[in-house]
């Protein structure tokens, strides 16, 4: 059976995060949902350095993904509790994910699995002319379960690496940088390695 170190984790975390994020970006893309592409391409960008920082022995720009992950957990925090409409929140708002610029929703509304959309036809005069009125119905899995399932994984991927809290880890690995000299900043991962 193999070892892998928690550099080599965290490696594999950032990758499958990058997986995970691509494949979201893509559906907030054809659903023009602009707050969660606009924080979706931040992360791509945050967890590009973070594993360049640790393929790298770079621990500033570890200690820097670590800090965006925070934020990262409370952005999916928060579209968790937007779609369940936790307190005063609606998913029914356009302002929020789409900076009232559109009227569009998420993607997985009309094309979630088993949904059968059907026209509805006179359109009601408040709707916009370059919309079409629908409804939704049939659907094994509602649209907002989904997203849901997405923000959570981003949540489990972002708070645990290797059964241990990601926080604890990215403070080993920023006090492991604070010892570490330049010159001998490899032999120091290399040694302290195992802790992780």
């Amino acid at each position: 059976m193999g070892y892998c170190s928690g550099r080599c984790t965290l490696i594999f975390i950032c990758g499958m995060q990058l997986v995970c994020v691509l494949e979201r970006q893509i559906f907030d893309f054809l659903g023009y949902q602009w707050a969660p592409i606009l924080a979706n391409f931040v992360h791509i960008i945050i967890v590009i350095l973070g594993l360049f920082g640790t393929i790298q022995y770079r621990p500033r720009y570890v200690t820097g993904y670590a800090v965006w992950l925070v934020l990262w957990v409370t952005w999916n925090v928060f579209v968790i509790c937007f779609y369940l409409e936790a307190g005063d929140l609606s998913k029914e708002t356009d302002l929020i994910l789409t900076f009232n610029i559109s009227m569009h929703r998420s993607w997985w509304m009309e094309n979630g699995p088993g949904c059968m959309v059907t026209s509805v036809t006179p359109a009601p005069d408040w709707a916009p002319e370059d919309h079409r009125y629908i409804t939704v119905s049939g659907c094994f899995l509602d649209y907002q379960y989904i997203e849901v399932a997405h923000s959570s994984l981003q949540i489990v991927l972002a708070v645990s690496v290797d059964n241990k809290p990601l926080l604890l880890v990215f403070l080993k690995l920023f006090f492991l940088g604070k010892l570490c000299v330049q010159k001998d900043c490899m032999l120091m991962w290399n040694v302290c390695g195992h802790f992780f």
